[in-house]
């Protein structure tokens, strides 16, 4: 095959992977394993770990800023957790493979203003087994992983929004906070 054919494929594939922008779906994990440890530094170099959130949802997205599909998939993080706040669930996205100021720029950008935690030697996303971005991990109140989506989500969709709620009522009647 040419170079040029090999280039014009490449290319392809890269629009492909690109489009549509929520093309993720919301899958429920088999028997339910305990979740990998995460503790990471936010941008204030405050270390944050999930097991500090214990008795609450939580959903871990990991994105990157040189990402077109994380950065489309941020405002519903966002107005996921807005519309369940008061309640025990959190959004901790986990910026994979970069500075802090490369994160922190491209959150103010689209504003987002949830919690950002850095892997800057992407051992976390290594030991959640992620392996495409963005990539997401619904955790129940009992730190164990209940669903996943591997590439965007629209969070705030009907049918998205029903199932985290779900996972969130389940949590207040087994897992007091």
């Amino acid at each position: 095959m040419s170079l040029a054919a090999t280039l014009a494929g490449c290319m392809a594939l890269l629009s492909a992977l690109s489009l549509p922008a929520f093309a993720g779906e919301l899958v429920s994990i088999p028997n339910a394993p305990p979740a990998p440890a995460l503790a990471a530094a936010d941008l204030a170099g405050q270390r944050q770990a999930l097991s500090q959130d214990r008795g609450s949802v939580v959903l871990v997205n990991f994105w990157a800023s040189w990402c077109p599909p994380c950065l489309r998939e941020m405002p519903s993080l966002e107005r996921l957790a807005e519309s369940l706040a008061g309640r025990p669930f959190k959004v901790l996205a986990v910026n994979v493979g970069e500075t802090p100021r490369r994160a922190e720029e491209a959150m103010r950008r689209i504003g987002y203003r949830g919690t950002l935690l850095l892997d800057p030697d992407q051992e976390i996303f290594d030991a959640w087994g992620a392996r495409v971005l963005p990539s997401s991990f619904l955790v129940g109140c009992d730190g164990r992983l209940q669903s996943q989506a591997l590439g965007p989500l629209e969070w705030d969709a009907p049918r998205v929004l029903d199932a985290v709620e779900s996972l969130v009522r389940e949590g207040l009647a087994d897992c007091k906070p």
